[in-house]
């Protein structure tokens, strides 16, 4: 095996696409494929389906990738103390969240690590869907729900305090009726959730102006005067169109739990991400 052919894998597991991984380290796309398919003879491995989307990676790349990692990071290691860098990090980091979470919450984390780690780029996912850990669709995910899976690490990290908004000037709705409201709610897929539960209890005979499965375009909604919305404080507290309403329930609020792969807790970079996260959010006070 040629141990160079390792960095060509990298890159097609990273960028998804032969094309996008030869642009990443200047090589020419047959010589990408070429590379590759000696470094599948070597291994006797199908490392990659080939889809219409791009390259997926298969059980066992997954697996060749957890190496070839650790590999990656004693390598840029080797060279940081050869040039005298050794305390400067270097890499990729894909985080996963959901929208208003990594807008709100992370993106100030992301901007300070990296006035200290100039050199790490942090892509940050954010949507609806889950990314795998284990097939190491991210390296750190951030989630309401607790991680199950047994070669994750993982930790809660803070208590969001949700509330009742709408827009600036409205008259609070009558608890126990809301006949006359009108909401903003989880769309189906989500109408399970503890907020969109509490809304409807709370005021069951509110009329539905809109679902949707985005906080962000709930807040929106309600800041335009499309209904009352229940809202994570620290998205709601930020717009001054909006006005959280007390009357005298409050939604359940919703923990938020930390993760990643257990082959990469001794990965540099990953573990000063996860310090700065620590430090800035973790046990955090919101109101």
């Amino acid at each position: 095996m040629d141990w160079s052919d390792l960095r060509i894998f990298l890159a097609i597991a990273r960028e998804g696409t032969l094309g996008a991984a030869a642009r990443k380290i200047g090589q020419t796309q047959p010589t990408m494929g070429r590379r590759l398919r000696a470094l599948e003879t070597a291994l006797g491995q199908t490392l990659f389906q080939r889809t219409a989307d791009g390259f997926v990676l298969t059980d066992e790349g997954t697996a060749v990738l957890q190496h070839a990692e650790r590999i990656e990071e004693e390598a840029i290691a080797l060279e940081r103390r050869a040039s005298g860098t050794e305390t400067q990090l270097d890499g990729l980091l894909r985080l996963s969240s959901s929208e208003w979470f990594g807008t709100v919450m992370l993106s100030p984390v992301i901007a300070a690590f990296g006035e200290r780690h100039p050199r790490v780029t942090v892509e940050l996912l954010t949507d609806a869907r889950l990314y795998s850990l284990p097939r190491r669709e991210a390296d750190l995910v951030f989630r309401i729900k607790r991680f199950d899976e047994p070669e994750v690490i993982s930790r809660k990290l803070l208590h969001i305090p949700y509330a009742l908004y709408g827009r600036k000037g409205s008259k609070a709705p009558r608890v126990g009726n809301g006949s006359g409201a009108r909401v903003v709610t989880m769309n189906a897929e989500f109408a399970d959730m503890p907020d969109a539960v509490w809304l409807k209890r709370t005021l069951p005979n509110a009329e539905i102006a809109s679902r949707s499965n985005n906080r962000q375009a709930q807040a929106e909604l309600c800041a335009s005067g499309g209904g009352f919305a229940v809202l994570p404080r620290p998205l709601g507290d930020r717009d001054r169109r909006l006005v959280a309403l007390d009357i005298g329930t409050t939604p359940p609020g919703r923990d938020t739990f930390v993760g990643y792969h257990r082959d990469l807790r001794r990965l540099a970079r990953l573990r000063a991400l996860l310090d700065i996260v620590v430090e800035r959010l973790a046990g955090e006070v919101i109101s």
